[in-house]
């Protein structure tokens, strides 16, 4: 029997991240109580990973992630989270060594064998990165969800933060957007196969390459896109630099029939809610922009910011690696707003 995993949640996958303004609730006065000279990084600016020095620079990297289902197939949901969660790693640079599953699932309503294939899923994409999905824990819960703990390594030296940007950096992104608006469209039974697809390939590319961007010493700091959107997670790039962000709207990768859907106000819920919390800091961002850029990503492609000197030769890198990117803005001195989209 075929279960339509998305009938189960309210909210599909990134998406259903709770909302930015509640997070900041939850978080007030939640800082640490001591000192810890070892920890390299916190939750201080919500960055992808938290990161432990162990000795001689050599740093473990921690992190985990999980979501209620994108898609209804059980196998593909499984891929998609496994790989969203790796991708944490690889944005902070590193090398991920090893995972653990958190499974939630509503055992009285979708039976055991489809929560296998989710494991299965996540199995392959945890062999493609090379590492043991070595254990985890589940739990009954109403909705289904899944995800992974997963820890990686790196050397200090090699690590990169979320909001280490420069002015006149120029930014990079590795994957189109639309994952949002293509699930809400699967949802609502619009999605055609060809979409799906282009979808599933997307949510389901590793991030690998930013272990070996991580290596590059022009390449100041790593995001990936995820359920804040594209407009969330570059804002947490520039918080605290005192810059901004200049984005030409035209070198924005988007996935086929995503305009499409658009022009059909088909997009997630939640991204509302991003633009709710991210508009007041942006300029530009006009008609059905909003749709797209506030999208809630999973498993999205990573933001990279890069000396602008170094442009042949993160291009040249990329293509060496087999790499989709586009250049799609810069980093400037601070302008009255943070994001300004021309």
């Amino acid at each position: 029997m075929d279960y339509k995993l998305t009938h189960y949640s309210k909210a599909s996958g990134c998406g259903c991240k709770i909302a930015p303004t509640v997070l900041e609730e939850i978080l007030k006065g939640t800082g640490q109580a001591m000192s810890f000279s070892q920890l390299l990084v916190g939750n201080e600016t919500r960055d992808d990973a938290a990161v432990f020095e162990l000795h001689n620079g050599d740093c473990i990297i921690s992190t985990t992630d999980f979501f209620t289902p994108i898609v209804d197939k059980p196998f593909d949901f499984g891929k998609i989270s496994a790989c969203n969660a790796i991708s944490d790693v690889y944005a902070m640079g590193g090398k991920p060594l090893m995972a653990v599953a958190i499974l939630g699932w509503p055992v009285d309503k979708i039976p055991a064998e489809a929560a296998r294939e989710v494991i299965r899923g996540a199995q392959e994409i945890c062999n493609a990165a090379g590492i043991p999905l070595a254990g985890g824990h589940s739990v009954d819960t109403q909705e289904p969800l899944f995800g992974l703990a997963v820890t990686g390594r790196i050397q200090k030296e090699n690590l990169k933060k979320n909001n280490t940007v420069r002015e006149n950096d120029l930014i990079y992104l590795t994957k189109p957007l639309g994952t949002g608006i293509l699930s809400a469209a699967l949802k609502r039974g619009l999605l055609k196969p060809e979409e799906y697809t282009a979808l599933l390939d997307t949510a389901s590319a590793l991030n690998s390459i930013g272990e070996k961007a991580g290596q590059l010493g022009f390449v100041h700091a790593m995001t990936d896109v995820t359920g804040f959107g594209f407009t969330g997670h570059l804002l947490e790039m520039l918080e605290g630099n005192h810059v901004s962000a200049v984005i030409e709207k035209s070198k924005i990768p988007v996935l086929n029939s995503v305009k499409d859907y658009m022009s059909q106000f088909v997009f997630p819920d939640n991204t509302t809610r991003n633009f709710n919390a991210q508009a007041h800091r942006t300029e530009g961002m006009a008609d059905l922009d909003f749709m797209l850029y506030c999208d809630p990503q999973t498993s999205g492609g990573l933001l990279i910011s890069v000396d602008e000197h170094y442009e042949v030769a993160i291009e040249e890198f990329f293509r060496k690696n087999d790499q989709f990117f586009c250049k799609v803005g810069k980093i400037t001195s601070r302008k009255e707003k943070e994001i300004i989209f021309i």
